[in-house]
């Protein structure tokens, strides 16, 4: 088992340094991330520091790839692929008979 701070492991919750470091980002971007609601954290205590689940980054990240490929799809036609934009899979529709 890993003891905690030994440095071979992230633990399940990041710092915002931590959480800018994997992001490129600075300790500022990612606090004004957590503090529009667009990622979730948890603060500790009523004023205490603010904490990231490492999954929930991980979820955030995967959803800014989604938002991005949405984005392009838009940008690249004149009219919107809807069931492309609406992120439902590919696959055959149903008649409505």
């Amino acid at each position: 088992m890993t003891s905690p701070g030994s440095g071979d492991e992230i633990g399940r919750f990041l710092t915002l340094a931590d959480a800018a470091e994997i992001l490129a980002v600075d300790v500022a971007t990612v606090d004004e991330l957590i503090r529009s609601g667009e990622l979730p954290a948890i603060r500790v205590g009523s004023a205490g520091p603010w904490r990231i689940e490492r999954v929930q980054l991980e979820v955030w990240i995967e959803l800014q790839y989604e938002e991005t490929r949405k984005q392009s799809a838009w940008n690249q036609g004149e009219y919107a692929n809807i069931v492309e934009l609406s992120g439902a899979r590919s696959g055959r529709l149903r008649s409505i008979d």
